[in-house]
């Protein structure tokens, strides 16, 4: 069996950030979206739910949401084919009223590259490009 792979995002407007995961890549799956929640496909195996905050917390509970603006709950990384791809994927998000920050952690980027990559309502996504000749030890 294939993992499949799905985050989680309370977001304060369905509809706008739809919008604007789209603009970044990925699809919006209608047959398990409506007017609180979206899914969005970046491919078969790694989808984003973007749920309304009412949405989100009939999942945790007692639990309060975190502001992600001020706070970091999570740093959900993927790959990407290069880093000219990671460069584009940040370019797309600030374009798009995202953020997107390459924060110098000192490995050369001809071996590794990767961005921290906020949303309308600051998830974190880190798309990241590792050289794969750094795996053949």
């Amino acid at each position: 069996m294939t993992t499949m792979v799905f985050v989680n995002f309370p977001v304060t407007d369905v509809q706008a950030s739809t919008t604007f995961y789209e603009k970044i890549g990925f699809k919006k799956n209608p047959n398990f979206s409506d007017n609180l929640v979206s899914c969005m496909v970046w491919d078969e195996k790694f989808f984003i739910m973007l749920l309304s905050h009412e949405r989100y917390q009939s999942f945790i509970g007692e639990r309060k949401i975190a502001d992600t603006r001020t706070t970091s709950a999570a740093l959900i990384s993927f790959t990407l084919p290069n880093a000219d791809a990671v460069k584009n994927f940040g370019k797309l998000a600030s374009e798009n009223g995202g953020k997107s920050i390459h924060l110098d952690d000192g490995i050369p980027e001809e071996m590794m590259y990767g961005l921290e990559v906020h949303d309308l309502d600051g998830n974190c996504l880190e798309p990241v490009w590792m050289n794969p000749e750094m795996n053949n030890n």
